[in-house]
């Protein structure tokens, strides 16, 4: 596959100088839609919105204009959708990548159409198909589905590395950077985060993170500190490791919770997905984004007698690592045997399963003090940066050592059996 890929030839999306408001989001939401769109304007349009509220960093709506005569699969291919980004999220998100993302994703057929940016958003083609729920992670056929559709990310997709171009609006300050862009020293640490690796990456958007962290008082300045040993503790230990793609890095999505998984399922029983939202996705090691995608299966709830058993995740490291070896051009196919990758890729995956934690534990504690979304990160990050401490403990030997019992989350990695449903592992 493409080592890299440059940013010349993306920055053409269409921009609109109108705002979401979400005071007044019926009014605000129709303005851009029909300015979008001015044939919704006319006589016959019949516009509804429907608001999605899975998510917990944006405002979500599906745009659909229920003209007389049309099916509902006829209104579902006109649809779109509007995601107006959550309040503050500049300082998390680099939103000129975002679209540079989407755009690269598109050219290799595996986003929606992006048709335009607006001040606060973008929106871009509704994908028919259904979102997945916590429960259908585990059903072999989607199982296999999400892996066959990671890998297919994983192998094909170029990663973007430097800059990207502007797409309108400048992002936000906070903490004296502009979203990780700048030539002060925060940002040389930002940029240098892992030596040898190109910018950015997965962890060069921790360390960035951990320089969002309020500082207001001393306990806060004491956390920051905490976390800012340990992302130079799992840097040293886990960003130099061989894996798969260029330089140990792929072109990651970074946040494959299931509401960000769309099943599509054929009358055979069979099925394929596609995944939404990549205003997270980064060059990253493999093993991460299977970790992350594996910690998801918890949900927001953190049911980590949830968590995908051994079994489990054989089964669908097997289906990936088949799928990402078929891709491959062939002369780089054939240097590799499909059961090592699998032995090895398990062994990643088990050695990052505490990253995600870590990852959500310090983005949640930003959003405690910028988000104006009903939900509560604050415990959030405690819950999510408890799964870091308690992989930590087991993995240098400290909670056996003092005779605790093993945390949920860990047992229920741990176990080789079948899933609480019956599904079997390979």
């Amino acid at each position: 596959m493409s080592p890299s890929a440059t940013c010349e030839g993306l920055g053409r999306v269409r921009y609109l100088p109108l705002r979401f408001d979400g005071a007044n989001s019926q009014a605000s939401a129709l303005k851009l839609i029909t300015t979008l769109m001015p044939e919704w304007s006319s006589t016959d349009s019949n516009i509804e919105f429907i608001r999605f509220t899975d998510g917990i960093t944006n405002t979500l709506l599906k745009a659909v204009n229920r003209r007389p005569g049309l099916t509902k699969a006829q209104v579902d291919e006109e649809a779109v959708l509007l995601r107006a980004y959550g309040s503050g999220t500049d300082i998390l998100i680099d939103r000129e990548r975002e679209v540079s993302n989407h755009e690269l994703l598109m050219r290799h057929g595996l986003a929606p159409e992006l048709l335009a940016r607006f001040e606060n958003g973008m929106l871009y083609r509704f994908i028919p198909g259904t979102p997945a729920q916590m429960q259908d992670l585990k059903e072999p056929a989607i199982l296999k589905a999400i892996a066959r559709r990671l890998a297919e990310w994983h192998a094909t997709v170029p990663c973007i590395f430097g800059q990207p171009p502007v797409h309108g609006k400048q992002n936000g300050m906070r903490n004296g950077f502009q979203n990780g862009y700048g030539d002060n020293e925060v940002e040389r640490t930002i940029r240098n985060a892992a030596p040898g690796k190109p910018f950015p990456n997965l962890w060069t958007t921790m360390q960035k993170w951990i320089f969002a962290l309020p500082t207001g008082t001393e306990e806060e300045r004491s956390r920051q500190a905490l976390l800012q040993r340990e992302v130079e503790e799992l840097i040293e230990k886990l960003s130099q490791r061989p894996g798969l793609g260029h330089n140990g890095l792929v072109f990651a999505h970074c946040d494959l919770l299931c509401a960000n998984v769309i099943m599509h399922r054929e009358e055979d029983q069979s099925a394929t997905v596609s995944f939404i939202d990549y205003e997270y996705a980064t060059p990253s090691p493999a093993a991460f984004d299977v970790a992350n995608h594996f910690a998801e299966w918890a949900g927001y709830d953190c049911d980590y007698a949830a968590v995908p058993t051994v079994s489990q995740r054989r089964e669908f490291i097997h289906e990936y690592i088949g799928t990402y070896i078929q891709l491959l051009p062939e002369e780089e196919r054939c240097q590799l045997d499909a059961a090592e990758e699998e032995r090895k890729l398990m062994d990643e995956v088990d050695a990052f399963r505490g990253v995600p934690g870590f990852y959500w534990g310090i983005w949640s504690s930003i959003q405690a003090t910028i988000s104006d979304i009903d939900f509560d990160y604050a415990t959030y990050s405690e819950l999510r940066l408890g799964e870091y401490w308690a992989c930590k403990a087991e993995q240098d030997g400290s909670r056996a050592g003092q005779g605790l019992q093993m945390p949920l989350r860990e047992e229920t990695w741990s176990r080789d059996e079948p899933s609480r449903n019956g599904t079997a592992g390979a």
